[in-house]
């Protein structure tokens, strides 16, 4: 299997146009029709918060080997707009092309001699078929197809698996897709990215969002109250879309306030719970935070970052909410703030993060960011196997002495029932509490409180210590080790391949838990370092000061709602070497 690119081994298609023309749509049906074709795919999608017009793209990068994200170049544009066209012809590798509507007549305003020009009549297809207009995208798909040795057959197999039971649809897009072929097979001159057809391989073609719930539902996760925010509402649509098959309640919640007090209450009540938002949100969530922290009860949520502050930029990603995550909310209290890297660790962080909560009945946070959570990777099939089942001190029944919902025990954690449990009466509210859950405002007894809660930190660190809170990527003997969190993973991985070519030996290391942080950072960062996050303030870099004591000679940081790409974590590394 080989996978020729102009640049590099990989092949990187963008389809371009406004909102309403099916972009996101037909960037997923590229990914997953690689991906059926035994190659590895990596999709993003950047688009404005409008329902119809601004400009959006989805991006899409193929390989023969494992990609990680997407490169700040182009092989080929797909335009479904004149737009499209100029906005993006700068960033096509010589040798690239550009596929557009031929009604646009744009021959005599494309400047560039060094790329292929591809006029298909997009338009003119689809009135043949009598076609929605949005069938445009379905032409070019077979076009792109045609360009990069794609098996047509995969992608008519995805049509129709797509309009199932819709036989008048599949057959009108599967002609769509011949006659996108043909336009192009007809005036291919030279475009050089080619795919070889390879194996196909059991893998997965998801996003973070989807990747999470069905972490949640592996674990057992039957209950989610959630109000739609971008971008984490695709948590809640997947729950909605599957509630039979998996047996679970979901709720649409008023908003954030509601959704958080409905999933501390299904905790209460013995189930595994969760709930989804993005920062507006968890702020309306920290009062309930709170109130989950001092009842003890064990609750998930999945905190899916973008640019504030405020509304900020509300369909873009960003990590500007670490600090929040770790410290929001009032008063003291155990939480757990795990941040998985790709779609492969939200699925397996979130499935333990149920484990944690209920092993140590706090708050589980996952923090995520829009590039993680809204990007597809093709993923390697989860082992369910390795998802363990683990709900800590539960009890199903209760005899003997009368139950104490706050017993002291050793490690902080106490036994906890489910409400009706013959022989056990629950007493639990928001106030502080005696060990039998009634409220007191006696000093010593609220501070043997506070210290029985705070018994479980020397346990919750010693438990996610087991996870890999830290790891590390590339070099053991690096020239520069480059530091960073969510999704900075995937960029500063392909950043490695690029840094080797050019005769540079890097490092990168991952921070997968932030609370508590773990230990034994500080053996990799001596020599030359670099921190690489997408915010303003070095958020992961203040943490590791209040830590360690460390602080960052060199930071790269991005924080105009896009993600760093490989090729600005390259030539920041080389500027820091130099």
């Amino acid at each position: 299997m080989r996978c020729s690119g102009l640049i590099d081994d990989t092949v990187t298609v963008l389809i371009g146009g406004e909102a309403g023309q099916g972009i996101s749509r037909s960037g997923m049906l590229l990914g997953k029709a690689m991906m059926r074709g035994g190659f590895y795919a990596y999709g993003a999608i950047d688009y404005p918060s409008l329902i119809r017009g601004g400009h959006n793209f989805y991006t899409v990068r193929g390989s023969s080997r494992k990609v990680f994200s997407n490169s700040g170049k182009l092989d080929l544009v797909v335009a479904l707009n004149r737009e499209s066209v100029f906005r993006h012809m700068d960033e096509i590798n010589p040798g690239g092309g550009i596929i557009y509507d031929e009604k646009d007549a744009l021959s005599d305003e494309l400047s560039r001699g060094d790329i292929n020009y591809y006029p298909v009549p997009l338009s003119e297809v689809v009135k043949e078929l009598g076609g929605p207009t949005i069938m445009r995208n379905t032409v070019a798909l077979g076009s792109v197809a045609a360009l990069v040795g794609l098996d047509v057959d995969i992608l008519n197999e995805l049509i129709a698996e797509t309009f199932e039971g819709r036989d008048k649809i599949i057959s009108m897009n599967v002609e769509a897709i011949r006659k996108g072929w043909e336009n192009v097979i007809e005036f291919n001159h030279g475009f050089q990215c080619t795919l070889e057809a390879g194996e196909r391989p059991e893998r997965l073609w998801l996003t973070g969002n989807e990747a999470v719930a069905l972490g949640a539902q592996a674990a057992g996760c039957n209950f989610l109250a959630a109000y739609p925010m971008t971008p984490a509402s695709p948590v809640l649509h997947y729950f909605a879309g599957h509630d039979e098959e998996t047996d679970s309640v979901v709720i649409q919640a008023e908003s954030e306030i509601s959704a958080m007090c409905m999933t501390v209450g299904a905790s209460y009540a013995g189930v595994r719970s969760m709930t989804s938002t993005s920062g507006g949100g968890f702020c309306l969530m920290t009062e309930a935070l709170s109130m989950a922290a001092i009842q003890e009860n064990p609750v998930v949520i999945m905190l899916g970052q973008r640019p504030g502050p405020s509304t900020g930029l509300a369909t873009y990603s960003a990590q500007g909410d670490l600090l929040f995550a770790i410290y929001g909310a009032h008063g003291e209290f155990q939480r757990i703030v795990l941040s998985p890297g790709d779609a492969e660790e939200c699925f397996y962080l979130t499935a333990e993060a149920f484990n944690l909560a209920e092993r140590f009945q706090i708050p589980v946070i996952v923090l995520t960011d829009k590039e993680i959570i809204e990007s597809h990777e093709t993923v390697e099939m989860f082992d369910i196997s390795k998802v363990d089942i683990i709900r800590g001190n539960l009890l199903r029944k209760w005899k003997g002495d009368e139950y104490l919902r706050y017993r002291f025990t050793e490690d902080g954690v106490s036994p906890r029932i489910i409400p009706g449990t013959p022989n056990a009466l629950i007493l639990s509210n928001s106030n502080e509490h005696t060990e039998r859950g009634f409220s007191t405002s006696v000093s010593e007894s609220a501070r043997i409180m506070v210290d029985k809660r705070f018994r479980k930190e020397e346990h919750i660190k010693r438990a996610t210590g087991k996870l890999s809170p830290i790891k590390s990527y590339g070099s053991d003997d690096p020239d520069i080790t480059m530091v960073g969190w969510g999704s900075t993973k995937g960029s500063s991985l392909e950043a490695i391949g690029l840094l080797s070519d050019q005769g540079v030996k890097a490092r990168y290391v991952q921070v997968r838990i932030m609370e508590p942080f773990p230990e034994g950072l500080m053996e990799y960062l001596s020599g030359e370092t670099v921190l690489f996050e997408n915010n303003r303030t070095a958020a992961l870099g203040t943490l590791i000061k209040l830590n360690t004591g460390y602080k960052f000679n060199n930071v790269g940081l991005k924080y105009d709602g896009r993600p760093l790409t490989s090729d600005e974590i390259v030539s920041k590394v080389k500027e820091v070497l130099r």
